[in-house]
């Protein structure tokens, strides 16, 4: 059973920082891409940063400069830093993982059960 478990959400004043967290944990061969999503009330679920084994890493526009994705292989952990929030970076934020769970098996999407991210003085 894999699990994906997310922490460091909160709530933080305008042009605070915040950093999460997410480590999958349970059978997993291999990992390919992990990434961060968020979703905003009354709005779909957007991708926010994402980055591959080997450290290649992609970002919304609207994080570009503000947000720093990162990863430890060893921990299979990734991480988010997110620095000059702004009261529309308030969501859910969920993490993402394709991987491996056998030799020869297809990559499979897991997701995590998301963290509240809040931007409010």
């Amino acid at each position: 059973q894999v699990q994906l478990v997310e922490s460091g959400g909160g709530l933080v004043q305008p042009g605070g920082s915040l950093r999460l967290s997410c480590a999958a944990s349970g059978s997993i061969l291999s990992i390919y891409a992990m990434a961060w999503y968020r979703q905003a009330p009354g709005k779909q679920r957007e991708s926010v940063a994402a980055i591959t084994s080997g450290g290649s890493t992609n970002y919304a526009d609207s994080v570009k400069g503000r947000f720093t994705i990162s990863r430890d292989n060893a921990k299979n952990t990734v991480y988010l830093q997110m620095n000059g929030l702004k009261p529309e970076d308030t969501a859910v934020y969920y993490c993402n993982a394709v991987l491996r769970l056998q030799v020869g098996g297809s990559p499979l999407n897991y997701w995590g059960q998301g963290t509240q991210v809040t931007v409010s003085s």
